[in-house]
């Protein structure tokens, strides 16, 4: 992860935000043309899901279901720490 906070282009918006690496399931692979890591970015983990599905169309909802939660078998990490809400911030000095 880079370990700073930086002004990147989203989707034609410019905003001040955390720039991670995100290390995809094999079984996720389909949707991110088989690479293993991709980079995001968000100040939360909402942020940062919203950004790899507007990259990758239809990755979002194979980690959220329907009523906006992470979907029970799915484990979300930041470095060690388990991730239980999408509202959890990204820090940018991790």
């Amino acid at each position: 992860m880079e370990s700073n906070c930086r002004v990147v282009a989203v989707d034609h918006l410019r905003c001040r935000v955390s720039r991670v690496k995100v290390r995809i399931p094999s079984v996720l692979y389909s949707y991110t043309n088989g690479r293993g890591e991709v980079a995001g970015c968000g100040a939360t983990v909402d942020e940062v899901l919203r950004n790899l599905d507007a990259k990758f169309p239809g990755m979002r909802f194979r980690i959220i279901d329907e009523t906006n939660n992470i979907r029970r078998h799915i484990m979300i990490f930041i470095d060690a720490h388990r991730v239980t809400a999408l509202s959890e911030r990204i820090d940018s000095s991790s």
